[in-house]
């Protein structure tokens, strides 16, 4: 292949990956859905791809380091008290439930697909992982319920490494067992295996941590030279003992995830960039190496196979692990339906394929393209599905009623603390360490990183929440967040507050953030505004409307004094006041509205750039304006 040939196939592999990175942004799909299809298409059918003459000896090498990558940032979420603190169901998913899985997969694939009982034991241990990449992107276009979403999320981070450890230890099995004393050189790989992962993964992560922790790096080096440990530790430990990197890689991660007094929080949103693109050319390039033909000989063995993960395995992984817990049946039953494979899956069958089918052993050549055929598979019918199957067990939230609050400075705290107080929930987000701080102190809760992250996308805990209040001083900030959820909650539901009045910004800017969101409160109402007021003595409150006391005595009483913010009517859904709809509260309605100081009480001369205060006899059922600048 020509050198210009090369640099050509490289940018199609990155203009491809972004391109289905942003399709399955757009429409809300695991991306891997349009990966595996591209990678299907530009390999085996179009013949425009052919990885082993385009990566030649590097092929093995980039595989198995990117698997590293990926398992160290998914390891770096494993954090103990996380695990110990979740319901028993969690744990009897990861551990028997898993065994069952592996075990219902393992017959099947042997005497269904004919494979031999090694590879059939590798490719159960292989598919018995999940994988947070794609069970996100379900839960957030289906919402369950939280008793279910936070059970399908959590196992998804979970069972990732503890699979790919019983996956690296099936490997060395098969390996191992072709020596004149099988089982005692097997226990010995294994214990060498285990021994030289753990010591050089614990090192490593403590190496690490404690430069983290004492500061030895600066705050441009740290995520460098966290990537730099991870390959070298997944290196050294490889030429200590064969295969032993995975494991390095994976304990090291959850050492660091574990270590006290660590920050991993900006290394994992390094990682998660790293990540996507390793996982965007990973599986392109992966799918392209499937033999279809191999694929399409398996004929109805191998949907015998997938019906037999989707209909047996899971179903009796999930009754046995929710035995005695409090979940109804209908939630055991949408349990049981939701477990795509994913990134995990794809690249450890690749790996292991390439060193077997090196090594020569019968049945290796069919464990990437079955593994990719149920990735694909799981996916289409669980992700097109999901959402029905939800609504007709009745375990889908009707209407998330939750606030996503962009930012915890102090008018966001102080809106929060509003809204919490009337019963409504509420998570803030914020990149700012003081903010989260001051908001925990509060008793909010805080999800500390950026909204719009990858990390977000995987970890926000969004059950519950179907509103976006953008309340950041940042204007940039702002918009970036209402152009992110737009499409997954509708311009409807996403507010924007104002950094300047409308009259000056120009049409450019005002016009488009118009049309993805809408503006909070009033024209005249900026976050300046609010800041000014809360912090000279203005007070949010709330008042309960009768037939005594209707909207119009509640204006007449407060005067130029309340402005509006929400209002909450007896089915507890909160209508937002905002400049584009009207808002007309009934008796029964809970008002929440923003009490100015008394003018004659504020000296105008600490007010910069003010704007006259409205007269009494200006009110109006909209929100007012405010002091501003």
């Amino acid at each position: 292949m020509s050198q210009d040939l090369v640099f050509i196939v490289i940018a199609g592999l990155m203009a491809a990956s972004a391109l289905c990175q942003w399709g399955a942004w757009l429409v809300r799909l695991p991306a891997i859905i349009f990966l595996l299809f591209t990678g299907i298409l530009v390999g085996p059918v179009l013949g425009l791809l052919d990885p082993e003459l385009l990566l030649g000896d590097f092929l093995f090498p980039f595989i198995s380091t990117s698997v590293a990558v990926i398992l160290f940032e998914g390891s770096l979420t494993l954090r103990f008290k996380d695990i110990m603190g979740f319901e028993n169901v969690i744990r009897n998913l990861v551990s028997f439930g898993m065994l069952v899985t592996w075990l219902i997969t393992t017959v099947t694939a042997h005497y269904v697909v004919g494979m031999g009982w090694q590879i059939a034991f590798l490719f159960g241990a292989v598919t018995v992982v999940t994988g947070p990449t794609v069970i996100a992107p379900i839960l957030r276009a289906v919402r369950p319920i939280p008793s279910v979403g936070n059970i399908l999320r959590w196992e998804s981070i979970v069972i990732d490494p503890i699979g790919a450890a019983l996956a690296v230890l099936v490997y060395e099995f098969i390996l191992s067992s072709s020596g004149s004393s099988p089982w005692t050189h097997t226990l010995l790989l294994f214990c060498k295996l285990v021994l030289v992962g753990a010591l050089v993964g614990i090192g490593s992560g403590y190496l690490l941590g404690l430069a983290l922790r004492s500061n030895w790096l600066p705050d441009f080096l740290r995520n460098v030279s966290t990537l730099s440990l991870v390959i070298v530790s997944f290196i050294s430990a490889n030429a200590l003992q064969h295969e032993s990197g995975l494991v390095t890689v994976t304990v090291m991660g959850i050492w660091l995830a574990n270590m006290r007094d660590v920050d991993v929080r900006g290394i994992l949103d390094f990682k998660e960039s790293i990540s996507v693109l390793l996982i965007s050319l990973l599986f392109i390039i992966l799918a392209a190496r499937i033999d279809l033909q191999a694929l399409l000989d398996l004929g109805w063995r191998a949907l015998v196979l997938f019906l037999a993960i989707q209909f047996l395995a899971r179903p009796l992984n999930v009754v046995l692990s929710t035995s005695g817990s409090k979940l109804s049946w209908p939630e055991r039953h949408f349990l049981a339906w939701i477990a795509p494979r994913g990134i995990v899956a794809a690249a450890i069958s690749s790996l292991f394929a390439v060193q077997l089918e090196k090594a020569g052993l019968a049945g290796a050549t069919l464990l990437s393209p079955l593994t990719f055929f149920v990735i694909i598979a799981t996916v289409l019918l669980q992700s097109s599905t999901a959402r029905f199957i939800a609504q007709r067990l009745k375990v889908i939230e009707p209407d998330p009623t939750g606030f996503l609050i962009i930012s915890a400075n102090a008018v966001a705290r102080a809106l929060a603390q509003a809204l919490i107080h009337n019963g409504i929930k509420v998570l803030l987000a914020d990149t700012v360490r003081g903010n989260v701080s001051k908001a925990k102190i509060d008793g909010l809760p805080c999800y500390f990183g950026s909204p719009i992250s990858e990390h977000a996308d995987r970890y926000l805990p969004l059950t519950g929440i179907g509103r976006v209040l953008a309340l950041s001083s940042h204007e940039t900030i702002n918009v970036a967040a209402a152009m992110h959820y737009r499409n997954e909650l509708g311009p409807e539901n996403v507010f924007v507050v104002q950094a300047k009045q409308r009259e000056r910004v120009s049409a450019r800017i005002r016009l488009p953030l118009r049309r993805i969101s809408r503006t909070l409160f009033a024209d005249t109402v900026t976050y300046s505004s609010l800041s000014w007021v809360l912090a000279h003595g203005g007070s949010i409150h709330s008042t309960k409307l009768t037939d005594q006391f209707r909207y119009d005595a509640f204006l007449k009483r407060h005067g130029y004094r309340a402005v509006p913010l929400f209002a909450i009517d007896p089915k507890r859904i909160v209508h937002v006041y905002c400049v584009e709809t009207q808002v007309a509260p009934k008796p029964g309605w809970v008002v929440i509205y923003l009490r100015q100081p008394d003018r004659r009480k504020t000296s105008r001369r600490r007010i910069p750039n003010a704007v006259p205060w409205p007269r009494a006899r200006e009110h109006k059922p909209a929100a007012l304006p405010l002091p501003t600048q």
